[in-house]
């Protein structure tokens, strides 16, 4: 058995990183405490286990007493001067014992626990060189797909990616390598789960400031971001250095940097945009190549209505409501679109107006006036006081009306 420990020792130290310390007093519990439930239950046992060799040894701890009441726990006083010279009623000594002694139950049943403790240690070790990653990118290999989720070897562990967090349309093939965000470390019963994502705006966010040195030193900074993975992402972005153009920045010298995000994520679109805290101002830049005609907000429920031509209808809307729903979560306000409709105007309303604005007619003498032909101050050339009384109108209304165009 001791060739079978060092082995144990020797494979978990190097391949795990376990400390052989820490794996010996595993062993040496787990073993007490299965001997104990067997042939041995009732004793007190020591066992030690060597570093080098992996030889294991074990002694029965007994009380010396001058009377015997239990053997498996005490010793006549005589008896003990065999294993302790000298010894007398109230020592305890160690009696060696043969380890095969411990039982073939014990030993079958420590193995199941060693490797119990083992799967701990080594769901510690997991936990511990991985809580620090979270939140970056990690590179691994697929192994396998089980229903929806596949499975990345990353190295020293496993680690799983669950279908909400895969892009609809990508294909891993069991072999490939891929790049994923480290989502999160959850801790289940059966101990540290890594969750990995590539579905995730994370993974994007992290993309970009891999790629894009004015991100990750702070002088480019993303303020807003929404995405539907494996189709289209919105950011936008601001700087801290007006010398900096934050969107120039992010697309790179004839679009290499923002070329070589898209080319990771499988061609999906990304839209970068100056990015305002004037809600209607990020509205008109989200939207384009669509224009608005007509913005209305609600900041009571954080509502906006937002009006285009029918040209621009599809375009503001996208591909099943794509870019309305990315440009909602963008600005963080409800969005609604819908058709631009020019209303059309009312010529004798028109009318009646510009005779009040321009001679200050009550409304009532401006709407029998046009119901005359006379709906400009042109058409009251040559107009006079007996040709208004001859219309309906009295001698006092003809002549007022008559002065004050007059007068004007």
């Amino acid at each position: 058995m001791s060739s079978e420990i060092l082995s144990v020792l020797e494979y978990m130290e190097k391949e795990k990183g376990i400390p052989r310390a820490d794996m010996i007093s595993a062993i040496v519990n787990a073993i007490k405490t299965a001997a104990l439930k067997g042939v041995n239950s009732g004793q007190e046992l020591k066992i030690e286990i060597s570093s080098k060799n992996g030889q294991m040894k074990a002694w029965s701890v007994l009380k010396v007493v001058d009377s015997v009441a239990d053997p498996k726990t005490q010793i006549h006083v005589e008896k003990a001067q065999v294993f302790k010279a000298g010894a007398v009623v109230g020592d305890t000594i160690e009696k060696e014992i043969d380890p095969s002694y411990l039982g073939r139950i014990a030993a079958q049943t420590a193995r199941q626990a060693i490797m119990q403790k083992l799967r701990q240690f080594e769901k510690e070790r997991i936990y511990d060189d991985f809580k620090d990653s979270v939140g970056d990118i990690v590179s691994g290999t697929v192994r396998r797909r089980e229903r929806n989720d596949l499975f990345i070897d990353l190295g020293k562990a496993e680690a799983v990616m669950p279908g909400k967090e895969q892009v609809p349309g990508e294909e891993y093939a069991p072999g490939e390598r891929i790049r994923c965000i480290l989502l999160e470390i959850e801790n289940s019963s059966r101990g540290p789960e890594i969750i990995l994502s590539r579905a995730s705006p994370k993974f994007v966010r992290r993309l970009f400031e891999l790629e894009v040195t004015e991100i990750a030193d702070g002088t480019v900074k993303i303020e807003a971001f929404a995405r539907e993975p494996g189709y289209r992402t919105k950011i936008a972005v601001t700087s801290t250095d007006p010398k900096v153009d934050p969107v120039g920045a992010c697309v790179g010298a004839r679009g290499a940097r923002v070329k070589s995000i898209v080319r990771e994520l499988g061609g999906e679109k990304i839209d970068i945009i100056p990015y305002h805290a004037d809600t209607k101002e990020m509205l008109i830049e989200a939207l384009k190549p669509a224009v608005p005609r007509e913005i209305i907000l609600d900041e009571k429920s954080k509502r906006v209505l937002v009006r285009v031509v029918n040209d621009d209808l599809a375009v503001a809307i996208g591909r099943k409501g794509q870019n309305a729903r990315l440009t909602s979560r963008l600005v963080g306000w409800r969005l609604d679109i819908e058709e631009f409709r020019t209303v059309a105007a009312d010529p004798r309303a028109q009318a009646i107006s510009l005779l009040v604005t321009s001679f200050g007619f009550e409304p009532s003498i401006a709407q029998r006036l046009v119901a005359q032909g006379i709906n400009s101050p042109a058409a009251f050339e040559g107009v006079e006081a007996t040709d208004l009384a001859d219309s309906g109108f009295t001698a006092e209304e003809a002549q007022g009306i008559i002065a004050k165009v007059s007068g004007s």
